[in-house]
């Protein structure tokens, strides 16, 4: 067709011929008003740079993409094992990596899949779980972090003999009274790494609170009823052999229950959340005058807008110190300890108003936002019709592997509360017997629910983000995000339900990938895990506000 109308040009213009100027656009065609022969066919001239383009293209096209499978473990085992990537390559720092999730937007790429391999056996937040020079090196015991002794029989009852990597270097620094900001993996131990120092130093105080006054010394602050319970529950552990009360307070009851629980006696710690603390305070049923530890527990979630405002207000009845020589004498002011799996937004904004940011201590995770090495990891490309089945699929293969051993505990997380109901009577009807915990139900049944899948008594429970948040799911060895998250601080919340310290071995997440918006968090997922970096996007530090510039006309 292009050569008619070349010919065509020729005949009706017979003094003009086609070129194709270099030093113009080499993609248009241009007249050139040029003497022609009338016996010289028109030609067409392309420019010499888009030649030497053409000819690398043809060079190039016939080559292979670079390697990345090499002998040994592979780090990213796919459908196509020309995209697996083994644990000894390691990416360049401008080389783009090809991903196996790269044409996931695609209608024909349903069934496709890869899995992100552990590589590690042991957790990175175990102590002693890294070598140098092929030696390894000798785990500590909580003696060396001069703990009192009845806390440490108490630890070894527990069958807990060895600190993890967080409270190696979060108890120490409590100890001496700074204010902490604590950032760690999920299933890490945090909860000890501030319960045990401040039982420690709550056993040593000889100074008791005055009889009869509503004065209570420690206050810990966590989202959710079920984690209050949860918290509560190890520090009754850690605080009945010392004498040390330990009470909760929690929402979805009314004031009347809140004053009921003082009417006992004043606790010498209360785990509580913070709407039924705020309750509390504006009731003045409780004084927090004589605090001496506040602990903010998951912090990302408690710095959210749903929570901030009731935060603000707990701090504002707090005194917080500035330094640790505030936390000594009868005039002492209270410690704060802020903790989390990720770093909060807008922390800064709201500690500002009751301490001096520079004198927190910051102790940051070396894996802080990493994918957890030591968890298998699989991204399954899905229609939406058929999650059911491939869950009836995994639920029935677990089963099998473990014999219904009770090792066999299964988190299957949906984005809503109707999701959950709906899944539920489809399990029902393949006859697969499970539990329901979503934030719609009343906050009593669903400690209730949850102690029971605790305890072995169902092993899938089907659950919202209501259950991603620091609970202890230590008996859990599979995850599956029936619902993708909606952001990477969801999903590392969500596997972080598996491969917690003291828990099952061998913990596993399964990713359901259905709609484009989710493929493109499973990209950047994809492109972390294989340049071994953190996720994007996640905030690492605390940072200073931005002064408020207020414009005033004159």
């Amino acid at each position: 067709m292009w050569s008619l109308k070349v010919a065509y040009s020729a005949l009706v213009f017979p003094r003009v011929y086609w070129t194709k100027m270099s030093r113009l656009s080499p993609d248009r065609v241009y007249f050139s008003a040029c003497p022609a022969s009338p016996e010289k066919i028109p030609v067409i001239r392309v420019p010499r740079s888009v030649q030497n383009r053409v000819e690398n293209v043809k060079q190039t096209r016939g080559k292979n993409n670079i390697n990345t499978s090499k002998a040994g473990k592979l780090l990213i085992q796919s459908r196509n094992s020309s995209l697996n990537q083994s644990v000894g390559y390691t990416h360049g720092k401008f080389e783009q990596p090809t991903l196996c999730s790269k044409g996931w937007k695609h209608k024909k790429s349903f069934g496709d899949y890869f899995t992100v391999n552990n590589i590690k056996s042991v957790a990175p937040f175990v102590s002693g779980s890294e070598k140098e020079d092929d030696i390894q090196k000798p785990l500590k015991t909580f003696h060396k972090l001069h703990i009192s002794g009845e806390l440490v029989e108490t630890l070894e009852r527990l069958n807990i003999t060895h600190p993890t990597t967080v409270q190696l270097q979060t108890i120490p620094k409590v100890m001496r009274g700074h204010n902490i900001l604590c950032a760690a993996e999920t299933g890490s131990g945090k909860t000890l790494s501030y319960l045990l120092p401040i039982v420690h130093k709550l056993h040593l105080d000889e100074e008791m609170h005055e009889e009869g006054s509503p004065k209570i010394r420690v206050v810990v602050v966590v989202p959710s009823r079920e984690l209050a319970e949860q918290v509560a529950s190890v520090s009754r552990s850690l605080c009945a052999p010392l004498g040390i009360v330990t009470r909760t307070v929690g929402g979805g009851r009314g004031v009347g229950h809140i004053k009921g629980v003082f009417k006992q006696g004043v606790p010498d710690v209360l785990v509580a959340t913070p709407g039924a603390l705020v309750k509390a305070l504006r009731r003045r049923v409780l004084d927090l005058s004589h605090l001496s530890f506040l602990v903010v527990d998951e912090a990302d979630t408690m710095f959210d807008p749903s929570f901030a405002d009731m935060l603000e207000d707990i701090l504002q009845h707090t005194e917080i110190s500035r330094g640790p020589g505030e936390t000594r004498g009868p005039t002492r002011k209270a410690q704060l300890l802020v903790v989390g799996a990720t770093f909060p937004g807008g922390v800064g904004d709201v500690l500002r108003q009751v301490t001096d940011l520079g004198s927190m201590m910051v102790i940051k995770s070396r894996m802080l936002h990493f994918l957890m090495p030591h968890v298998k990891q699989t991204f399954l490309k899905v229609r939406g019709q058929d999650k059911v089945l491939e869950l009836n699929h995994y639920l029935k293969r677990l089963q099998q592997e473990h014999g219904g051993s009770g090792e066999d505990a299964v988190l299957v997380f949906c984005n809503k509360s109707s999701t959950v109901n709906w899944l539920g009577y489809s399990l029902e009807e393949m006859g697969v017997p499970h539990a329901r915990l979503q934030g719609e139900m009343p906050a009593v049944v669903r400690t209730g629910i949850f102690q029971c899948f605790q305890k072995g008594k169902t092993n899938v429970l089907l659950c919202t983000d209501v259950a991603s948040r620091g609970l202890d799911t230590s008996r859990v060895r599979l995850v599956v995000n029936y619902d993708f998250p909606e952001s990477h601080t969801d999903y590392i919340h969500r596997a972080g339900r598996v491969g917690r310290a003291g828990g099952c071995e061998g913990g596993e997440v399964l990713s359901f990938v259905t709609h484009p918006w989710e493929v493109e968090l499973v990209q950047k997922i994809e492109t972390a895990a294989r340049r071994r970096t953190s996720l994007p996007g996640m905030e690492s530090e605390i940072r200073e506000p931005k002064p408020v510039i207020v414009e005033t006309k004159v």
